[in-house]
């Protein structure tokens, strides 16, 4: 295998000619090399270029949009779905910001669809202010993807064309796709799924019978404003207007025979007045499967998104009486005053090194791969898919899931190197994927994205060959949580060593669905029996025996099972015949086995 400097000089020498750089007949091309380069200033582009940056090397973010953070921004959805207990890297730093600019969390609260909310243009500040401070990112505007540059089959940049027809070659060791449907790897030739997948294939019971195609809806927000009593800012009657696809949006979101518009509209309420215009029951969804159309036809074809979103703000102000809820002047630079870009749900996702299902989530330790050991991000939000603007989608249903984790090995592909996938395109089925995509856990993933970027680069290696730990390490000195873990937050004096252990195995974790912010427990005050912990560390060593005894485990019994996997004596000034708490016995292993340090492979497994 071609190292990934090797490969970088090889690449350079030959921009020209090998590499795809060029330029066109009506327009000029620029150069550059860098390190590390993101496509995409999605959610996740954003914090990968942050987080690889802030790694110390030098990296790009191209952006199609004029502004960062994808779905909390350019997407228009300035409402945080889940996480809001794990205050975790980026995301904490982001909510963190955004409580100072409104003056308080209470301050986000302003409608009932999350316990954060905020402008997007406030978003899209708070991003650029983060990248602003970090001296190895750039970032180019106003860019999308024409062509991946490949030597062999390892990924080494990318071609990109503004709206002048400017073209963009950038050259980088390595690359990482944050576009929200997978534009690069397709072209790069990776292996990726789209659509429904089977049961048989996934082993998860609720998936449909036969894999299909379908995606979920996508949605063109619009942000409103209130202009006051009397003001009337009614919109043009938009073509095709037909007040019948909205009759009944007035049901709460579960469907409920509820007619309460005002609730409806204070659903995604913001601060200083302002309306999330988002809604899934009759509101502004559509169905667009356009993942596959090249870029020109696609964008021809949102053009639906956004004239069905315009109806629907019509039928808002018409038929619902709002008319002074005008389409807001202060957010969106467009001409029609919508978000910049539509917020996809889904679009491919790539065969990874791992592959996550419904299943990981809802019963971690009962899987053939250990995934959870591998963890890089978290999230805590319910499977949300949204399909009802597609009568031929079969009906899902979802039970409960825990808080859960994000394998490292679903953010690389399988068949290609010199990439690193994130947001909403990772090695996913698509069931789980409802849960996966929401921005909280999107916006963490990239922050590992961009930390397992910067590794190989400095180590010179492919992402595949970095070690998981050293990942999950560099995170977890980020105040970044590798576990789901609700009851231990950065703030607690052994947050990193409860993490590790956990992140072993040897002491289990309970899940508990719980609302709309799943729950993942640790307990680090309960004791354990002995049975228990050595059934987890036999998991880790099976020269440890499983007892059969239910009695509390003891201090001086720890030390004990610890001594036999460790394979010498130990002796620990303190310890008693009293119970020993899992808090105590996390510290406990952390300093007498260190168990975390023990490499994995991508399925979970010891080395």
């Amino acid at each position: 295998m071609k190292t990934l400097v090797s490969l970088f000089i090889a690449c350079a020498s030959l921009l020209l000619v090998a590499c795809g750089g060029s330029t066109t007949k009506n327009g000029t091309a620029n150069h550059k090399t860098v390190d590390v380069l993101v496509i995409g200033a999605s959610t996740s582009g954003t914090s990968a270029g942050i987080s690889a940056a802030r790694e110390g090397v030098a990296t790009l973010i191209v952006a199609e949009s004029p502004w960062l953070g994808g779905m909390f921004s350019a997407q228009g959805v300035g409402a945080a779905d889940g996480n809001h207990n794990m205050p975790s890297g980026i995301w904490n730093e982001f909510r963190d910001k955004l409580r100072t600019h409104y003056g308080g969390a209470a301050a986000l609260e302003t409608g009932w669809v999350s316990n954060t909310q905020f402008e997007p243009h406030v978003g899209d500040s708070i991003f650029k202010a983060l990248a602003a401070q970090e001296k190895n990112l750039e970032v180019a505007y106003g860019y999308h993807l024409v062509q991946i540059l490949k030597d062999g089959n390892t990924v080494t940049g990318a071609v990109f064309e503004n709206n002048k027809k400017e073209t963009l070659t950038v050259l980088a060791k390595l690359t990482i796709d944050a576009t929200d449907i997978g534009e690069s790897f397709k072209m790069a030739g990776a292996d990726y799924r789209l659509g429904m997948d089977a049961k048989a294939d996934t082993g998860e019971a609720n998936a449909p019978d036969t894999a299909n195609d379908i995606v979920q809806d996508l949605t063109w927000v619009a942000i409103l404003k209130d202009y006051g009593k009397g003001a009337d800012k009614t919109i043009a009657r938009p073509d095709g207007y037909n007040a019948d696809n909205f009759k009944g949006c007035c049901k709460t979101a579960d469907d409920q025979d509820v007619i309460d518009c005002d609730k409806m509209l204070t659903y995604g309420k913001l601060p200083n007045q302002k309306y999330m215009i988002n809604w899934p029951t009759k509101g502004n969804d559509i169905y667009l499967n356009i993942v596959e159309l090249p870029y020109a036809e696609r964008e021809k074809e949102l053009e639906k998104a956004k004239n069905y979103t315009l109806q629907f703000v019509y039928y808002i102000q018409t038929e619902l009486g709002y008319k002074h809820l005008g389409l807001a002047d202060d957010e969106f630079d467009t001409p029609d005053k919508l978000a910049y870009k539509p917020y996809h749900r889904e679009g491919r996702r790539i065969k990874g090194l791992s592959f996550m299902t419904y299943n990981h989530v809802t019963s971690p330790y009962d899987q053939p791969e250990a995934l959870y050991r591998t963890g890089i991000s978290v999230g805590d939000y319910p499977v949300d898919h949204h399909h009802k603007q597609n009568p031929q989608a079969p009906k899902l249903e979802f039970p409960a899931v825990p808080a859960f984790n994000i394998p490292l090995g679903a953010l690389i592909p399988q068949s290609v190197d010199g990439l690193i996938v994130s947001d909403k395109a990772i090695s996913v089925s698509n069931l789980i994927n409802g849960s996966t995509r929401l921005q909280p856990v999107v916006l963490l993933t990239g922050q590992a994205a961009g930390t397992l970027a910067a590794l190989a680069v400095r180590e010179n290696k492919q992402p595949r060959e970095v070690s998981i730990r050293q990942v999950q390490s560099r995170l977890l000195a980020a105040n970044t949580y590798i576990m789901p873990l609700f009851d231990v937050q950065p703030t607690d004096k052994d947050f990193a060593v409860l993490q590790k252990i956990a992140a072993t195995g040897i002491l289990k974790t309970v899940g508990e669905p719980y609302k709309w912010a799943n729950r993942t427990w640790f307990y680090p005050e309960n004791t354990i029996t002995e049975q228990e912990f050595t059934a987890g560390l036999n998991t880790y060593n099976p020269v440890i025996e499983v007892s059969v005894s239910t009695k509390p485990l003891t201090q001086n019994q720890a030390l004990a099972h610890i001594a036999k996997v460790a394979g010498k004596e130990l002796t620990v000034d303190g310890l008693t015949d009293k119970p020993i708490t899992r808090r105590a016995l996390a510290l406990l292993l952390n300093a007498q086995l260190d168990p975390f340090a023990r490499e994995i492979d991508f399925k979970g497994q010891y080395k």
